[in-house]
C-alpha cells in the first residue's frame, strides 16, 4: 500500500528562514552559526503551515562553497541549527555554482523534484516561497504555486512572475493557508 502524497511549502533558506547579511546592496548567507538570525515572525508563520498541514522543506543554493569562499561544514552548522529551531522536516541544500550545469541548483526544480520524491510530496499543491527570481523560478518549473518575499533584490527576472508576492513570512503563511483551503473547497 502506498502513503498519500501531501501538499508542501519549500522555503528559501537566506532571506526567507533567517536573515540575510548585505553588502553593497546585494544578500549575503551568514558566514558563521553566530551570524544566524531567524525573523521573529518565521517561527510563527511555520507553525501555521504546520497546522494547515504541511510539510516543510528548505531548499537553498550555497555556492560559495563551490567558490571556495565558504566551508561546507560551516553550511551545515547554520543548515542544523535552525532544523532545530524551526519545524523543517528537511533541508536540502546545493553547492554547485551557475557553470557547474546541475539540476539541484535553482531556478532548476532538482532540490523540490527529490524532495517530492524522497517525501511523497504533490507538487501541484505546493508551494515555494523564496526572495529571489530564481526561487521562483525553480517553483514553477516544479509545478508549484509561488511566492515572492520582498523586492527580489532588484534583480531582472528572467522567468514567469510570481503567483503572489508578499511582505513577509507571517503574510505568505496566511496567503498559502487560504489558498489551500480554497483549493480544498474546489476539490469537494
Amino acid at each position: 500500500m502506498s502513503a498519500r502524497m501531501r501538499p508542501a511549502v519549500f522555503l528559501d533558506r537566506d532571506g526567507v528562514l533567517n536573515r540575510v547579511l548585505v553588502c553593497n546592496g546585494r544578500p549575503h548567507p551568514p558566514q558563521r552559526v553566530a551570524d544566524l538570525e531567524i525573523p521573529d515572525d518565521v517561527p510563527e508563520a511555520l507553525d501555521v503551515l504546520v497546522r494547515a498541514g504541511f510539510m516543510l522543506i528548505g531548499v537553498t543554493n550555497q555556492p560559495d562553497v563551490a567558490r571556495g569562499e565558504q566551508r561546507r561544514e560551516v553550511v551545515e552548522a547554520i543548515n542544523a541549527a535552525l532544523l532545530a529551531r524551526l519545524p523543517l522536516a528537511a533541508l536540502l541544500v546545493c553547492y554547485h555554482d551557475d557553470h557547474d550545469g546541475c539540476e539541484c541548483r535553482k531556478p532548476r526544480p532538482g532540490l523540490l523534484l527529490q524532495a517530492a520524491d524522497r517525501y511523497r510530496i504533490d507538487l501541484p499543491a505546493s508551494f515555494m516561497v523564496g526572495d529571489r527570481w530564481k526561487d521562483v523560478e525553480a517553483g514553477r518549473r516544479a509545478g508549484c504555486t509561488t511566492v515572492l518575499l520582498g523586492s527580489g533584490w532588484g534583480e531582472p527576472s528572467y522567468g514567469a512572475p510570481a503567483d503572489h508576492a508578499a511582505g513577509s513570512l507571517r503574510e505568505a503563511a496566511r496567503w498559502i493557508v487560504h489558498r489551500g483551503v480554497s483549493r480544498k473547497e474546489e476539490g469537494a
